[in-house]
């Protein structure tokens, strides 16, 4: 089969004057392309770049392939940039792996995601979203919980995350929020911080299964206000050790499969998943965000780390997302499966 891989480099990518350092973050680097389409080639394929942005627009059109391999995260600062480039390949009835047009805009849309996935009675940590600093002042803040996260409502990848983004008391959101406002161009989500475990779950398949459930602990030892921000991701390899499976227990771990299948499934999610708790002190996991276009740089990302922990190889693992996408779509697909957590 002829793939073309549909990506966004971040060299690809101009950063602007005024924009913040890691307004790029969610770019993927050419390590990880090179990484995806060695890995389609070893399964028997073809493989076509196609890029992103105005590249992609020409190259979809000149190449004749037969399904194409999304990873593009989109241009812009749009809450639906991440379904700019499936839109165009349902415009144009190209087959294509991953989550579809609505799904990716609902869920890189945080206050949407948390909204929905509450009325599916599955626990996520009380929010706010202020989208002008005037707001602040109609706000009353005697019931909401204390400390919390100011971050920007429509990004992934730790985007504006740091260590500096918690609030303590509401004397300090006003700073927190107008950082988020001028930096993001954006409004601003203020959410409870859970103590806790930081775990994260990996979805793949048609019908979905459970890769597998990683808890991120620091090496510094155990500690209930850790931040997996964009500071450690970073440096992980130095800040942080990875346990997959999670050694939780068994009640807490089947309440995060179920949540997970469940808000994969509310969500309109396919192929493949990560989707990010917290595990509180009493063992219960409440949701942070569902991300239907993880990030696959191996050694790197989350969901490549925890398949390797659970003994996938990573040609695998491109293998099981394509081949969830060809069954769904009723096309060939090769013998690569996994068995449920």
């Amino acid at each position: 089969m002829k793939i073309g891989m549909a990506y966004d480099l971040k060299e690809d990518v101009a950063l602007s004057a005024g924009q913040p350092e890691d307004a790029l973050e969610e770019y993927d680097c050419l390590e990880t392309v090179q990484a995806i389409a060695t890995a389609l080639e070893f399964l028997g394929h073809v493989v076509v770049m196609l890029g992103g942005g105005k590249d992609f627009l020409i190259n979809i059109l000149q190449n004749n392939v037969d399904f194409v391999f999304n990873i593009a995260e989109g241009r812009g600062k749009y809450r639906s940039r991440e379904a700019q480039v499936p839109a165009i390949l349902e415009m144009l009835n190209m087959p294509y792996s991953g989550a579809d047009p609505q799904c990716l805009t609902i869920c890189l849309d945080k206050p949407l995601t948390k909204k929905l996935v509450a009325e599916a009675s599955i626990l996520t940590p009380a929010w706010q979203v202020i989208s002008d600093i005037k707001e602040l002042k109609g706000i009353v803040w005697d019931s909401f919980p204390f400390p919390a996260f100011v971050k920007p409502a429509y990004e992934g990848s730790s985007k504006g995350i740091r260590f500096s983004s918690r609030v303590e008391s509401p004397k300090e959101i006003p700073g927190a929020v107008e950082t988020v406002l001028e930096k993001y161009g954006q409004p601003a989500m203020l959410e409870e911080f859970i103590p806790g475990d930081e775990v994260t779950v990996g979805i793949v398949g048609t019908p979905p299964q459970i890769l597998g459930i990683m808890r991120v602990l620091p090496r510094q030892g155990c500690d209930p206000n850790f931040i997996y921000s964009l500071e450690v991701k970073r440096e992980w390899e130095k800040l942080v050790s990875y346990e997959c499976p999670a050694r939780l227990p068994p009640k807490t771990m089947q309440d995060i499969a179920e949540a997970s299948l469940k808000a994969f499934k509310v969500l309109g999610c396919r192929d493949v998943a990560r989707i990010d708790f917290r595990v509180d002190t009493q063992r219960k996991p409440y949701l942070l965000e569902v991300n239907p276009l993880p990030g696959l740089r191996p050694g790197y990302s989350d969901l490549p780390i925890m398949a390797q922990e659970m003994g996938y190889e990573y040609k695998t693992v491109i293998g099981l997302i394509l081949n969830s996408a060809l069954r769904r779509q009723n096309l060939p697909c090769l013998g690569v499966t996994t068995q449920p957590y």
